[in-house]
């Protein structure tokens, strides 16, 4: 083990309308072996020491499971290491004397809340429009009375590993949330439970995305490669073809009859 002398380039920026610029910071015997995440306490801690503004940024659970810590490094969402979040980054990846530059993730349906703070409140919405189902309460229904395949179960699953941290936003040149929304609306229209509903919960998802301000995708993958639960580019894929058809189901049958269950 061994500490590391580091010159960062923080973004900071009081409020979402604020401007904003780049503070240098010296991060001084940093430990190898601590996170990221655990860094940015101690460059904190040393600021507020000297009276100083700490730098605001996202955190919970600090296991790469709830996607909060939301940071690019070096022009990448989440830093350099594949398949990681920004608090299971590890110092050890960079050099002592290496200059570090640490902005928010930036799209316009993400508004700068404060330094590296976002506001994701527009992922919300899009789920509220669609990434749930509808189901009877009271007894819970017997194991075996909706047999799912094996490989049906295992695609969900690897949908279902989406964090919605938006990176996959942060990383594409058009902010769009393509990869996000496919996996959200593929998980639940891959399975028994979620097919009464797949129509509208396609349309009403795609439709909250598109007003809440994000881009187009162009195929340019960026978000794939930069996921840190690597979904796959194919979700994006089978997103399209379902709204393809939910949006002749509604031509054909009617917006009424499509929200109001008659899939």
């Amino acid at each position: 083990m061994s500490d590391l002398n580091l010159h960062l380039k923080v973004w900071r920026q009081a409020s979402t309308n604020a401007k904003g610029h780049f503070q240098d910071i010296e991060a001084r015997d940093i430990p190898d072996h601590a996170s990221f995440l655990e860094m940015m306490d101690i460059v904190n801690e040393r600021l507020i020491a000297k009276g100083e503004e700490p730098v605001a940024f996202d955190h919970d659970c600090r296991e790469g499971i709830c996607g909060m810590c939301s940071m690019v490094i070096n022009g990448v969402p989440h830093g350099p290491e594949k398949a990681t979040t920004t608090c299971q980054l590890h110092m050890r990846k960079f050099r002592t004397g290496d200059t570090i530059w640490i902005e928010p993730f930036r799209a316009r349906a993400f508004p700068v809340l404060k330094d590296l703070m976002v506001d994701r409140s527009a992922f919300d919405k899009i789920m509220q429009a669609g990434g749930f189902i509808s189901v009877r309460t009271g007894a819970p229904q017997d194991a075996n009375s909706l047999p799912i395949g094996k490989d049906v179960a295992d695609e969900a699953m690897d949908a279902a590993g989406c964090i919605g941290c938006g990176a996959c936003v942060a990383a594409c040149k058009n902010a769009s949330a393509m990869l996000f929304v496919g996996a959200k609306a593929g998980q639940l229209n891959l399975l028994p439970q979620g097919q009464p509903e797949k129509t509208r919960r396609v349309l009403g998802m795609v439709r909250a995305m598109d007003a809440a301000g994000f881009g187009n995708c162009t195929n340019q993958y960026e978000c794939e490669a930069s996921c840190p639960k690597e979904i796959k580019r194919s979700w994006i894929g089978k997103l399209n073809r379902d709204f393809a058809m939910a949006a002749v189901k509604e031509a054909v049958v009617g917006l009424g009859a499509v929200t109001g269950g008659g899939e």
